[in-house]
C-alpha cells in the first residue's frame, strides 16, 4: 500500500468509524507495516484534508460541475488529497501531485472518476498563484470557509471576542504544532539536554514559559535523546503551566482527580521535588498503566493510581488533600489544531458536559483541606464549560475564593485565565485557581 492509498484508507476510516486520527493512523500504517516515511506522508496527508476539507471542498466547487457534497465520498476524498498535496506540501511538485492522484482512482477502485479528477486538479493548479478568494470576507461565514472550522464557532467567537481575534485564533490552529516536552528536572536541567539536541542537530526554542520546557518542530518522540532514561515526557505548556500556578511544595498531598494520561501529576510530581504523595485517579482502568509506566520510566515514586469516578465522594478522603487537580473530561475545542476531527463535532453532544463538570468539582472540592488549592481546567476554549462552571461552583460554595494570578504580565480575570494559540503560542487551555478559605 502506498503512502496516498493509506491516507485515503486513514480518512474513509474516520469518516465512516468516527475514529480519532491518530487511532486510524496508528492501525493502517501498523496492518500495512508502511516504512516510516510513507507512514509520515500518510499521516500528514489524513492529517491536512482533516484540517481544510471545508475550504479544499470550496476550492474544488469552483473547479467542477458537480457540488463537491454530491461527489461520490472516496472521489471527494481522493480530490481532497490532491488539493493537499498542491497547497501544504511542497515538497511534492505539482506534477506529480496531480498524476498520483489520478493514478489513486484506479488503485481505490473509482477508474472511472479518473477524467473527473485530473480535470480539476489541473485546473487548480494552472489557478495556483490566483486562487479565487473565498466570499464574504468579514463575515463569521467567511472565516468558517477558509479555515475549515464549523460555522457556529465562527459565529459565537466572533461575537464574544470580535471578528480580528476570531481570524487570528482560526488560522493559528492552523499553523503547525511544536512538540513540547517537559524535562525531568530531577535528572536533568535544561542546559545539559540542550547540549545534548545541539550534538544530534535537532531543532529546538526555549519558551519564555514554563521552565524545563522545550519546542521542538518535525521530531519524533522515540528519535529524542533520553527517553528511555526518563529525561523528559509531552505536555503541552499550558497544560504544564497550569500545574505551575498550583504552586505545589515538597511534602504536600496532592490529589489529580481525573489524571489520565499522567501530565499533570508528572508536572506536580516535579514541582513538588519528588517528595510527598500524589493519588492519580482516572475512570478508565486499563488507562492507569499510561501513568504508572511513566511515573516509572521519570523514576517518580510518590505517585500512586486508583480506578475512580471523580464523581463518587470517599468520605474517608474529605479535607485531607494540600491541592486537588480537576483536568475534567471536556469538549476539546481548545486543540483542534492537533486533533483537526474534533472541530467536527456535533454541538448537541456536549451540552451534557457542564453538568459533568459542575458534578466533578462538587465533589472534589470536598478533598481540599482549608487553606488549600482548588486546580480546575480543560482543553477547551468555550465560555460554558471553564467560566460559567466556575461561576456557577463559586455561587454554591461560599467556602471557596478566586485567587488572582498572572502569565506573563496577563492577569487572571477572577481567578480564571484562558490561553490562546496567537496569543500565548499554546494549545487553548482553561485554568481556574481556587482557595478554600483558612
Amino acid at each position: 500500500m502506498s503512502a496516498r492509498e493509506a491516507a485515503l484508507a486513514i480518512l474513509e476510516r474516520c469518516r465512516k468509524d468516527g475514529a480519532w486520527l491518530s487511532a486510524a493512523a496508528d492501525g493502517i500504517i501498523c496492518s500495512q507495516q508502511l516504512e516510516r516515511r510513507d507512514a509520515a506522508l500518510a499521516t500528514a496527508l489524513a492529517f491536512g484534508v482533516l484540517q481544510n476539507s471545508v475550504y479544499y471542498d470550496y476550492l474544488i466547487s469552483c473547479f467542477c460541475s458537480t457540488r463537491p457534497e454530491l461527489l461520490e465520498k472516496r472521489v471527494l476524498d481522493i480530490l481532497r488529497l490532491g488539493v493537499c498535496q498542491m497547497m501544504q506540501l511542497d515538497r511534492i511538485p505539482v506534477r506529480a501531485a496531480v498524476h498520483e492522484t489520478v493514478a489513486l482512482c484506479d488503485k481505490s477502485g473509482v477508474g472511472r472518476a479518473r477524467s473527473l479528477v485530473n480535470a480539476v486538479l489541473r485546473r487548480i493548479a494552472e489557478a495556483r498563484d490566483k486562487l479565487p478568494e473565498v466570499p464574504g470576507r468579514g463575515e463569521p461565514s467567511y472565516l468558517a470557509t477558509r479555515y475549515s472550522e464549523p460555522l457556529w464557532l465562527a459565529e459565537r467567537i466572533t461575537k464574544e471576542k470580535g471578528y480580528a481575534f476570531c481570524e487570528s485564533l482560526f488560522e493559528a490552529f492552523n499553523r503547525p504544532s511544536s512538540l513540547d516536552i517537559q524535562l525531568n528536572t530531577l535528572r536533568i536541567d535544561t542546559a545539559e539536554y540542550c547540549r545534548a539536541l545541539d550534538r544530534l542537530g535537532f531543532s529546538y526554542a526555549l519558551p519564555s514559559f514554563p521552565d524545563g520546557c522545550i519546542c521542538l518542530s518535525g521530531a519524533a518522540v522515540r528519535s529524542l535523546p533520553g527517553y528511555d532514561d526518563g529525561l523528559f515526557y509531552i505536555q503541552d505548556r499550558a497544560a504544564r503551566m497550569a500545574v505551575d500556578l498550583a504552586e505545589l511544595r515538597s511534602g504536600m498531598r496532592v490529589l489529580d482527580a481525573c489524571a489520565c494520561p499522567g501530565g499533570k501529576s508528572f508536572a506536580a510530581a516535579l514541582q513538588m521535588k519528588g517528595e510527598g504523595e500524589i493519588l492519580s485517579c482516572d475512570i478508565h482502568e486499563k488507562k492507569l498503566s499510561l501513568i504508572e509506566n511513566g511515573a516509572r520510566r521519570l523514576g517518580l515514586d510518590l505517585i500512586l493510581t486508583e480506578c475512580r469516578d471523580a464523581r463518587t465522594f470517599v468520605p474517608a478522603r474529605e479535607g485531607v488533600f494540600d491541592a486537588v487537580l480537576a483536568d475534567v473530561p471536556c469538549s476539546g475545542f481548545g486543540v483542534i489544531g492537533k486533533r483537526p476531527e474534533i472541530r467536527w463535532k456535533d454541538p448537541a453532544d456536549i451540552r451534557s458536559l457542564p453538568g459533568i463538570q459542575r458534578d466533578i468539582l462538587d465533589t472534589v472540592c470536598r478533598y481540599v483541606k482549608p487553606g488549600g488549592t482548588l486546580l480546575y481546567s480543560t482543553c477547551t476554549i468555550l465560555r460554558e464549560e471553564n467560566e460559567d462552571v466556575i461561576r456557577a461552583f463559586l455561587s454554591e460554595h461560599q467556602e471557596f475564593e478566586p485567587c488572582s494570578f498572572s502569565v506573563e504580565e496577563r492577569g487572571s480575570m477572577d481567578g480564571c485565565y484562558t490561553f490562546y494559540p496567537h496569543i500565548d503560542g499554546t494549545d487553548g487551555f482553561f485554568v481556574s485557581r481556587l482557595k478554600r478559605r483558612a
